[in-house]
């Protein structure tokens, strides 16, 4: 007698195959480069069509707060920024600040808002380099920047990647980190701002560019107030093992119980993004001043919050010469303050200018943690503004 199956039961089953049908397409896809660049950076998936981020007012911005303007690129690219007052800065000068002329300035360093940056010899400028998808204005980066701006006297530039926004261009790994490269030089070389007084903020796959940036510089001896990445992650074929699109849809997760199949899988990942590695170069490298500060939140559906733990090992692993697995946990427990059973602070100085700090908080997600405190509170250790111990 055959088999027979209630509607019911066979509607099921027919969803769950066509939802493995699609999944199995979307592996298959994603080996192939150009859609596993689509896939990875999510570049064309962007509001534009609807949203003039040339009119930043539409995001809570006071008139004239924030100043679109564009760079070059060593290989010729045009990369697409914002220049964010900070408010206070902004109140004192309001009459001249909100009578410039609206949009794209197409001469910034002629804007009252260039001068005021350039022209203060106190002037502290955080770079921000965000995660993948979208554009300068879209999620929650305004809000992020507000969180910044609103009551600190930190000046925010944010940029748009090549191939994302109006940015022109294609990205990769090396494209990226020379987008950032560009970003920092106009920083140190046309605004003036020496790297004492800069701090690189990447969340996201911003953590991977501003890992890779940071590590390019630091070989050069030039160290930054500090470097602090929100939401980071290892390296991006181990970070895809465990990742989960929008926090639901795993990419390379149901692999892990066939380890041969997803170790050919990671081989065919173009754009390494190895920031753990890059990581333990930096801390290797730097001579005088360190203010590294890893921050991750328990409730991340994105990227789970251990990859932190494999970032802040690797910073720290060759310097503290432990290469026992549970030797080191011993050592990094007896370095951590619990806050509560979902948060703690790990602390390594190597000297009292050299810092990393691990912090894991209970909430925040993946994106909303931008606008929570630990990360404006990571940003005042890097300028050491708090007056008290680093912990």
């Amino acid at each position: 007698m055959s088999a027979s199956y209630h509607p019911a039961a066979l509607t099921v089953l027919y969803l769950l195959a066509a939802l493995l049908g699609l999944y199995l397409l979307f592996i298959f896809l994603a080996v192939i480069p150009f859609f596993q660049k689509q896939f990875l950076y999510a570049h064309n998936i962007h509001t534009l069509l609807w949203n003039d981020v040339n009119k930043p007012e539409k995001w809570g911005f006071a008139p004239g707060q924030v100043t679109p303007f564009k760079l070059t690129t060593a290989d010729e690219e045009t990369i697409y920024a914002w220049h964010i007052l900070p408010l206070p800065v902004y109140l004192k000068n309001e009459s001249a600040v909100s009578g410039q002329k609206r949009g794209l300035a197409e001469d910034f360093p002629s804007t009252e808002s260039f001068r005021l940056l350039k022209d203060d010899p106190e002037a502290r400028l955080v770079l921000y380099f965000h995660g993948n998808a979208g554009h300068v204005a879209q999620a929650i980066r305004p809000m992020s920047y507000h969180a910044l701006t609103d009551t600190s006297s930190y000046h925010v530039v944010a940029i748009d990647y090549r191939g994302f926004g109006h940015s022109s261009g294609s990205p990769s790994e090396e494209g990226l980190i020379e987008d950032a490269s560009a970003l920092v030089e106009w920083a140190t070389k046309v605004a003036g701002i020496p790297s004492s007084r800069i701090v690189l903020l990447g969340q996201s796959l911003g953590t991977a560019v501003v890992s890779g940036v940071a590590e390019k510089y630091y070989s050069k001896d030039i160290e930054f107030a500090g470097i602090v990445l929100v939401a980071g992650f290892s390296d991006l074929a181990t970070m895809l093992s465990e990742y989960r699109i929008v926090g639901v849809v795993p990419v390379l997760a149901p692999f892990r119980y066939v380890p041969w199949l997803l170790r050919l899988l990671h081989r065919f990942v173009v754009d390494k993004w190895n920031s753990a590695d890059r990581l333990g170069k930096i801390v290797d490298k730097t001579q005088t001043r360190l203010r590294l500060s890893l921050v991750h939140a328990k409730n991340d559906k994105d990227i789970p919050c251990t990859e932190d733990d494999k970032l802040f090992k690797a910073a720290v692993c060759a310097a503290v010469g432990i290469t026992d697995d549970n030797e080191f946990l011993k050592w990094k427990e007896e370095r951590t303050v619990r806050k509560s059973e979902d948060a703690f602070v790990t602390t390594w100085k190597s000297t009292p200018n050299i810092i990393v700090r691990q912090e894991l908080f209970p909430y925040g997600g993946h994106n909303n943690i931008m606008g929570y405190a630990p990360v404006s509170l990571a940003i005042m250790r890097s300028f050491d503004l708090h007056g008290t111990a680093y912990a």
